[in-house]
């Protein structure tokens, strides 16, 4: 088990499933996995979003929680994703990744449904009394519907488990009034305001460029804690197309693509979501150029 103070410190990957003929591709997951380990990522985040978590079944989740923890070992926290819409469904979901092992859980707002904030709360709190694990707060409206607002993380940020916040609201402003509330450990949802996020208080990020140039966002967040701002800027203006590219259409539709170019995944995808348009791919892969991506990758390094 990796302590609950370090895993949020840092790089963390929101981890995409590659999938192979429509089943999850192990071997494709493993292989990412090792590689954002071994570019600095100090937390594993399964079966999110980005890994088009809504799609998968229980037996699905299981198969990739457990070849992400095989890659993970000591080296990296895995923190897996359990949320639905159904709050005993999430209840369920939490106790199968802990039995299995993880480190902590990310569980984002109930979508569909709108809850109100006591609802919210309620909602939280059942999820972190039935567990012996951290528990991530998932605040992602674009995609939910409904927004935690900061008086509410401070509500939860009581609960002995409620450790972090994924704020993914594109907000500095609630990041900022979360942070006056209470100290609860605020972690980047978008990769482009990590740097901006780590100046009002941000601890670490859940990146998806991650899956591409972890040792870039790793340095990134290591220079700005260290108070070496122009380096930590110049990292981030050189990685802000790349940033933006990735979510020109619904994640994880343009990261699949990159890594399907790198040779590292299929880039298959799982209806509703499609492939990016032929323009969408033609900016990512200028992205992935300026970034450096494709040259390294062709140097086998």
């Amino acid at each position: 088990m990796v302590h609950s103070g370090a895993m949020f410190d840092g790089l963390a990957v929101a981890l995409i499933t590659p999938f192979r003929n429509g089943a999850v591709d192990r071997q494709a997951l493993e292989r990412i996995a090792a590689n954002v380990v071994e570019g600095g990522a100090r937390a594993l985040y399964p079966c999110g979003c980005t890994g088009e978590a809504t799609s998968l079944t229980r037996e699905e989740r299981e198969t990739v929680i457990r070849a992400v923890l095989a890659v993970a070992k000591e080296r990296a926290a895995v923190v897996a994703g359990t949320g639905t819409a159904v709050t005993s469904e999430t209840i369920e979901l939490t106790e199968d990744a802990i039995r299995l092992g993880v480190d902590a859980v990310m569980v984002i707002t109930p979508y569909s449904c709108k809850p109100t904030q006591e609802g919210l709360i309620a909602h939280y709190r059942a999820v972190a009394d039935r567990v012996d694990r951290p528990v991530v707060l998932y605040n992602v409206p674009a995609r939910t519907g409904v927004s935690l607002a900061p008086e509410t993380v401070a509500r939860l940020a009581e609960h002995p488990r409620i450790a972090a916040i994924k704020e993914a609201s594109g907000s500095l402003d609630q990041a900022s009034a979360i942070r006056a509330r209470c100290d609860i450990a605020i972690l980047a949802g978008d990769d482009s305001l990590y740097l901006p996020l780590l100046a009002v208080g941000a601890r670490g990020v859940v990146s998806v460029a991650g899956h591409l140039v972890p040792g870039d966002i790793a340095a990134m967040g290591e220079h700005a804690k260290a108070g070496r701002f122009a380096e930590a800027e110049s990292i981030h203006r050189k990685l802000g197309p790349l940033f933006r590219a990735l979510f020109l259409e619904t994640n994880p539709a343009p990261v699949k693509h990159a890594l399907r170019r790198l040779g590292l995944a299929t880039g298959e995808l799982r209806l509703p979501l499609v492939p990016v348009r032929p323009e969408t791919a033609a900016l990512v892969d200028q992205a992935l150029e300026r970034a450096g991506v494709v040259a390294t990758a062709r140097s086998g390094r």
